[in-house]
């Protein structure tokens, strides 16, 4: 089971630029959060939405470009195969619009809790379908 490819544009603002002229940091992080929300909420259904809840356990990023002023950005995501219990790895490559190479490579662990009682909860496979192509 191959997962699908979401994708969404960004726009680079005033805010998002740090002391050195670029994108600072935090805002891929931004970025990587955004998109995976907005795939969470195409994808899931409304019960899964009411009885989910995703936290972040860990991000590891890799910048390979800047990225500056009035630049557009491609933000690509999808997730791991297979998750491992609650925790789902996720995928986010961020590229400048007319770029082949990425920006940034962003690996994210998700993991899910139940919403009513945020305990741990194992990603259940209808849920997995929902995010394969």
């Amino acid at each position: 089971m191959a997962a699908e490819i979401f994708t969404q544009r960004f726009p680079v603002d005033a805010a998002d630029i740090d002391e050195l002229g670029h994108v600072n940091n935090i805002v891929y992080l931004r970025y990587a959060q955004d998109i995976a929300i907005a795939h969470w909420r195409a994808r899931a259904t409304e019960a899964m939405i009411a009885g989910f809840v995703w936290v972040v356990n860990r991000h590891e990023v890799d910048y390979r470009a800047q990225l500056q002023l009035g630049d557009d950005v491609e933000v690509r995501t999808w997730v791991a195969d297979e998750p491992r219990g609650p925790m789902w790895p996720r995928f986010v490559d961020i590229y400048k619009i007319g770029s082949d190479k990425p920006a940034a490579q962003i690996k994210s662990t998700w993991c899910m809790l139940d919403a009513q009682t945020r305990k741990l909860k194992r990603v259940p496979l209808d849920l997995v379908q929902r995010f394969s192509s």
